[in-house]
């Protein structure tokens, strides 16, 4: 049967049902959703239209899908203000969240073409390349690459690097994050980062690239983090 001009297409009007559900508290973050043959049943519809409207609440961020596990409501974003000197496992704590940050590779390599200006090196330069995920209350919501200079931090590589690398430096290395020259923008995730989060490739992601000073104002390391689109709201104040 034709739609009246006006009236919802079906897949809208599931959207908002559902969204309401999330509104209201009777689906609260973290709850599993039902599955998309119990949606079909519910609603009195294909799996092809469930598909479409939980597609609609994952671009707004309102739900996640799971690998292989279904989908979720998606928790509170959490917030980050890009003047304010701090690392993700602080962060995650001031904010009641449970930080978590595992280590998928660490490597000496020659540094990638796509960091040798920032960090000022050479072609025949190497540095520490590190790959890990950073988890909020269990669920992965970053894939990030650490690219670090050896000679500011040598031995970098037989630390525990499961951790937090701001504590790591003022603990080993007596060095100090200062400031940082940040840039930040909507893409799409690629597949090392995908795979890391469990997600799609090609889902929305915030890139934030990310160059860091010392205490005395040299460089010390140059980070590359894929942030879940539904997971990071950035807030700045200015005078």
């Amino acid at each position: 049967m034709k739609e009246h001009l006006g009236e919802l297409p079906h897949y809208l009007q599931i959207k908002e049902q559902l969204q309401a559900r999330i509104t209201r508290g009777a689906l609260k973050a973290g709850d599993k959703l039902p599955s998309e043959r119990e949606l079909c049943a519910i609603f009195s519809t294909t799996r092809v239209t469930v598909r479409e409207s939980l597609a609609q609440l994952e671009a707004t961020g309102a739900i996640y899908r799971a690998d292989r596990r279904g989908w979720f409501v998606t928790p509170e974003r959490l917030w980050l203000d890009p003047t304010q000197n701090t690392n993700f496992h602080r962060l995650c704590q001031e904010q009641g969240r449970t930080p978590r940050t595992e280590l998928l590779s660490a490597e000496k390599t020659a540094v990638p073409l796509d960091v040798m200006q920032p960090l000022a090196l050479e072609p025949s330069d190497l540095i520490y390349l590190l790959r890990r995920v950073r988890y909020a209350d269990g669920r992965a919501i970053c894939y990030c690459e650490n690219h670090c200079l050896p000679q500011r931090v040598p031995e970098l590589l037989n630390q525990d690097l499961n951790g937090s690398l701001t504590e790591i430096y003022q603990q080993r290395y007596n060095l100090i994050y200062h400031r940082m020259h940040l840039s930040f923008y909507p893409t799409a995730l690629p597949y090392a980062a995908a795979t890391a989060l469990g997600a799609m490739v090609g889902l929305p992601a915030l890139l934030l690239r990310r160059l860091n000073y010392d205490q005395h104002g040299r460089i010390l390391d140059f980070d590359i983090e894929y942030w879940r689109h539904d997971s990071l709201r950035i807030e700045v104040d200015t005078l």
